[in-house]
C-alpha cells in the first residue's frame, strides 16, 4: 500500500478505531463515581490554564524586545517596564507547569482507575467464558493482550490529554492570534503547515503499522511458546529437545526482529518528511516576518513573537508523530481487549435463575445426549440416578465419555437433549457460582497454585481460618507430612505444584475438598496416575470424606470401586451395564472382562516387586 492511499478496509479500521475509543469512555466518565467526574473538570480548567498560560508569553516576549529596540537602546539600566515583563514571562511559564502538573496529578486516579475496572472486567470476564474457548487459546497469548490492552489505554489517555488535546488547543489558539495579529497570510501558511504534517504523518503511519502488527503477532508468538515450552519443562528433558524447543522460539522472534527492522527504516522516512515540513512552514513564517518588519507593519517584536508562537507549535509536532503512531497502536491492542469482552458468554445464568436449594444431594441425569460439537457425539441417552447419601461410580474404557459426565455436572457445557438435576432443580436454572459450591471434586491431575501449601488447603473455602485449614489437612492425612517439612504450611509447591509428589498433591486436593465442604463428591480418576500403595493409602482418605455424602466416582481402576452402591458401565457414550459389583461379574459381560484384565496386571506386578524385594 502507498502511503496516501485509504481503501474501504483501512476506513473501516478506521471507524473500529472511532468504536474503541468511544467504549473507552464509560470506564474515564464512571457514573457511580462524582468523585472522578470532579476531578476531570479539575483537569480540564487546569489543562485549559496552563495552554492559556503558555501561549501568552510570547506575547509578553514581543513586549520586552520592541521595548528594548525602542529609542535606539535608550532606556534606564533597572526600568520598571523591562523588569515587570520579564518577571510577567517568568511567571506565565511557571503558572503553565503548575496547571500542567496539577492537571497530571489530578487526572492520574481516573486514568488508573478506569486502567484497573477495565482489566477487572476483562479477568473476570474471561473466567466467565466457556471451557470450550479456553481449550481452544493459549494463555500466554491471552496474558500478553491484557498486558498490552491496558498498557494502550494509559498511553491513551495520557497523551491524549497531556499531548493531543493541549496541542489542537495551541493550533486553535495560536491560528487565531496570528490572523488578528499579523493577517491571513500568515495564519494560512501555519494552518496549511501544520495540515500538511497532519496528512503526512496519518498516510506513512497507516502504511507502517502493517509493521508493527506484524511485530505485535510474532511478540504473541514467541511468548506462547517460550511459557508452553517452560511449563513442559521436564517433557523437553525427557526427550532432550531443547535444541527443537529453541529452534520454535528462534522462528518467531527472527519474524519479530524483520518486521522490527523494517518498522524502524520506514520510521526514518517518516521523521525526514516531517522535518521538512515543518522546516518550510518555519521558513515561510519567517520571511513573511521579515518582510513585514521591512515593510514597517510589524515590529522586532512581533518578529520574535512570530518565531517563538511557531515554536510553540513545532516542539509537541515534533513529538506528535510518535504519540500518533503509539495511540494507532494502543487503539489495535485495546480493541484486541475488548474483543475478548465481546465474547459470548456460551455458558450463562439464565434470566431468573435461583441458588441450589437446601437439600440432600440427589444427582440425576435424565436422558442425557451431548457432544462438542455436531459431528462429535459423546454421550447417547444416559440416564442415572444418585441418591442422597450413595456412592456411584461410572467405569469403561478411555474415551467413553466418564469425564465429560464431570463437565456436564459442573455446567462446564450444557446437554443438547435430556436433563441433569440435584435435588430435583435442573442445574440450568441454578445459578453457577451456587451450583459449583454445592459440589468438590479430586481430579486426576490436581493442578496447584504456585503458592504455599495453606494457601492451596484454603483455596477451597478463601475465608477459612489457619486452624480450619490445618483441621482439613488432619483429615486428608497429610499434616504429619507437613510438619516435617522446613517451613510447614509456608511451604511453596512450585508452578503447578511439581514441588510435591503425585500422592502428596492429592492429599492437598482432598484437604482443600475436606475445607470446602460441600454436599456433593466426585472423584474424578482420583488415583489412577498413582502407584498401589499410595492409590491405598488415598483411598482411605476418600472413604473418610465421602462417609455420609453424595458420591460420583469416576474410576480407571476397578478396584477402587467395589464398594459402590451402583456401578455404571460406559462405552462410547452409552451405559451398557449396570449393577453392583458382584452383580456385574455374575453377568459375565464387560465389567467381568475388564475386571479379569486388571486383576491380571495386579498379580503381575505383585509377583515382580516380590522380585525385586
Amino acid at each position: 500500500m502507498r502511503p496516501t492511499e485509504f481503501d474501504s478496509h483501512s476506513q473501516s479500521k478506521q471507524r473500529s478505531h472511532i468504536a474503541t475509543a468511544l467504549s473507552l469512555i464509560k470506564y474515564v466518565w464512571a457514573k457511580d463515581r462524582p468523585d472522578l467526574k470532579i476531578r476531570i473538570v479539575l483537569a480540564v480548567f487546569c489543562l485549559l490554564a496552563a495552554e492559556i498560560s503558555l501561549v501568552y508569553s510570547p506575547y509578553i516576549l514581543k513586549f520586552v524586545v520592541d521595548y528594548l529596540t525602542s529609542n535606539d537602546g535608550g532606556f534606564e539600566k533597572w526600568a520598571v517596564v523591562p523588569i515587570g515583563l520579564i518577571l510577567a514571562y517568568g511567571a506565565a511559564r511557571l503558572l503553565q507547569q503548575t496547571f500542567g502538573e496539577l492537571r497530571d496529578a489530578i487526572f492520574a486516579k481516573v486514568g488508573q482507575n478506569a486502567i484497573r475496572q477495565v482489566a477487572l472486567q476483562t479477568f473476570k470476564h474471561l473466567h466467565k467464558l466457556s471451557l470450550r474457548f479456553h481449550l481452544d487459546r493459549q494463555t500466554g497469548g491471552l496474558s500478553r493482550v491484557i498486558e498490552r490492552g491496558t498498557k494502550g489505554i494509559d498511553f491513551l489517555l495520557r497523551f491524549m490529554l497531556f499531548n493531543i488535546i493541549p496541542t489542537l488547543l495551541k493550533i486553535i489558539f495560536i491560528c487565531g492570534i496570528m490572523w488578528v495579529e499579523y493577517g491571513y497570510l500568515m495564519s494560512i501558511v501555519t494552518a496549511v503547515t501544520l495540515i500538511g504534517y497532519i496528512y503526512f504523518t496519518l498516510a506513512v503511519t497507516e502504511w507502517r503499522l502493517k509493521y508493527r502488527r506484524t511485530m505485535n503477532e510474532k511478540d504473541s508468538e514467541a511468548n506462547t511458546k517460550a511459557i508452553d515450552s517452560l511449563l513442559n519443562f521436564e517433557t523437553v528433558k525427557y526427550f532432550g529437545n531443547e535444541h527443537h524447543e529453541s529452534s520454535r522460539f528462534d522462528a518467531a522472534i527472527a519474524g519479530y526482529e524483520t518486521a522490527a527492522v523494517r518498522s524502524q527504516t520506514t520510521l526514518a522516512y517518516l521523521n525526514i518528511g516531517q522535518g521538512f515540513i515543518i522546516s518550510l512552514g518555519l521558513v515561510l513564517v519567517m520571511l513573511i516576518s521579515v518582510n513585514g518588519v521591512a515593510e514597517g507593519r510589524m515590529t522586532v517584536g512581533d518578529f520574535v513573537a512570530a518565531h517563538a508562537f511557531l515554536m510553540l507549535l513545532i516542539q509537541p509536532l515534533n513529538f506528535l508523530g510518535f504519540v500518533y503512531r503509539e495511540i494507532k497502536q494502543s487503539l489495535v491492542d485495546m480493541e484486541k481487549m475488548f474483543e475478548l469482552l465481546g465474547i459470548h458468554r456460551e455458558i450463562d445464568d439464565r434470566e431468573g435463575a435461583i441458588d441450589l436449594l437446601e437439600g440432600e444431594g440427589e444427582i440425576e441425569f435424565s436422558h442425557v445426549d451431548f457432544g462438542y460439537d455436531e459431528s462429535r457425539q459423546i454421550l447417547h441417552d444416559v440416564s442415572f440416578k444418585v441418591k442422597a447419601g450413595q456412592k456411584v461410580a461410572i467405569v469403561g474404557p478411555s474415551g467413553a465419555g466418564k469425564s465429560t459426565i464431570s463437565r456436564i455436572l459442573f455446567r462446564f457445557y450444557d446437554v443438547n437433549a435430556g436433563s441433569v438435576t440435584i435435588d430435583g432443580q435442573d442445574i440450568r436454572d441454578i445459578r453457577q457460582s451456587s451450583l459449583r459450591g454445592a459440589i468438590g471434586i479430586v481430579p486426576q491431575d490436581t493442578v496447584l497454585f504456585n503458592d504455599t501449601i495453606e494457601y492451596n488447603v484454603g483455596y477451597g473455602r478463601p475465608d477459612a481460618s489457619a486452624a480450619e485449614i490445618r483441621e482439613a489437612a488432619k483429615m486428608a492425612s497429610i499434616d504429619g507430612f507437613i510438619e516435617k517439612l522446613p517451613d510447614g504450611f509456608d511451604t511453596m509447591v512450585g508452578e503447578r505444584g511439581l514441588k510435591l509428589s503425585g500422592g502428596e498433591k492429592q492429599r492437598v486436593a482432598i484437604a482443600r475438598t475436606i475445607l470446602k465442604n460441600p454436599r456433593i463428591l466426585l472423584f474424578d480418576e482420583a488415583t489412577s496416575a498413582l502407584d498401589t500403595r499410595t492409590e491405598q493409602d488415598i483411598q482411605e482418605s476418600l472413604k473418610e470424606v465421602s462417609r455420609d455424602r453424595t458420591t460420583l466416582v469416576i474410576a480407571h481402576r476397578l478396584s477402587t470401586v467395589v464398594d459402590a452402591d451402583e456401578i455404571l458401565v460406559l462405552d462410547a457414550g452409552r451405559i451398557i451395564e449396570r449393577g453392583q459389583h458382584q452383580q456385574l461379574l455374575e453377568k459375565q459381560g464387560q465389567y467381568a472382562e475388564m475386571w479379569e484384565r486388571q486383576q491380571e496386571v495386579a498379580t503381575y506386578q505383585e509377583k515382580l516387586l516380590e522380585v525385586q524385594d
